[in-house]
């Protein structure tokens, strides 16, 4: 099919599936949702492709979801969250090992995305982090305190810490490595053709007892039943969320921010 908002190519053993609106600093909408769940169905279907790629057209990876394109009415934002979560969590349990290639920003529930892959590699320079809290948000794919450990999770998603570097992310196990700057595709390149040259049933099956660990130790419920915190979190009303979507749609995300720091208690 012809894809609008990715691109999908195969490369031997590879395939790679690549955010293209670099307009929007590859925000993700739900026709991008729905094109990766066909391009992760087709690489999945193709005998010959053995590990699959996530990267970004032009300046930046990902944004994250896109800010324009929510919903309004609660099943209609339930509906969304979970098809969200959904694609998330597709790289986290796509029979084929997934790597993601990050670059300059890779933020919100495109980090979740990222790190959801089996391996995630960051190009010098790279800033992570999820910012939501600041917008009124919740996370939609619970998954940071299951890498990182509770304590690094707490700080970075209570603050909305959108600065985090390649190296602190690597140093608590978000990434797996830095490549530098221009070396990022090859260096994706490479690892997943260390991964290819293996066994595939081998591969296959231990990718799938490290996530049955996880399961066992409950991430999965604990995932859902943060998916459930989160749409508290998007349905529910206060004075202090109306002002926020007040001053966003009239003024912007900068002039909303601004607005919620100079709050008692808002400042950063």
């Amino acid at each position: 099919m012809p894809f609008e908002t990715i691109h999908y190519e195969t490369e031997g053993a590879l395939a790679w599936i690549t955010l293209n609106r670099p307009e929007k600093l590859n925000a993700i909408n739900a026709q991008m949702v729905n094109e990766l769940n066909v391009a992760l169905g087709l690489a999945e279907a193709n005998a010959a492709v053995r590990v699959i790629l996530l990267n970004g057209a032009g300046k930046a990876f990902s944004s994250g979801f896109d800010l324009e394109d929510g919903s309004d009415d609660d099943a209609s934002i339930r509906a969304e969250l979970e098809n969200d979560f959904n694609i998330i969590m597709r790289f986290w349990n796509c029979p084929k090992p997934t790597i993601a290639a990050v670059h300059r920003y890779c933020l919100g529930s495109a980090m979740e995305m990222a790190v959801a892959c089996d391996i995630t590699l960051a190009e010098a320079g790279t800033r992570l982090g999820a910012p939501e809290v600041r917008f009124g948000s919740g996370i939609v794919a619970m998954i940071l305190p299951w890498l990182s450990g509770p304590k690094k999770a707490k700080e970075w998603l209570l603050t909305g810490n959108d600065r985090i570097s390649a190296e602190e992310a690597e140093a608590h196990g978000l990434i797996n490595g830095i490549a530098p700057a221009g070396g990022l595709d090859e260096a994706a390149r490479e690892m997943a053709l260390q991964i290819a040259s293996n066994d595939s049933l081998a591969v296959k099956l231990t990718k799938h007892a490290i996530n049955r660990s996880y399961e066992i130790a409950g991430m999965g419920q604990a995932l859902k039943d943060a998916l459930e915190i989160d749409m508290d979190i998007e349905t529910t009303e206060t004075e202090e969320s109306r002002e926020f979507n007040r001053i966003l749609k009239a003024r912007g995300a900068r002039a909303a921010l601004q607005w919620r720091q100079s709050q008692d208690g808002g400042a950063q």
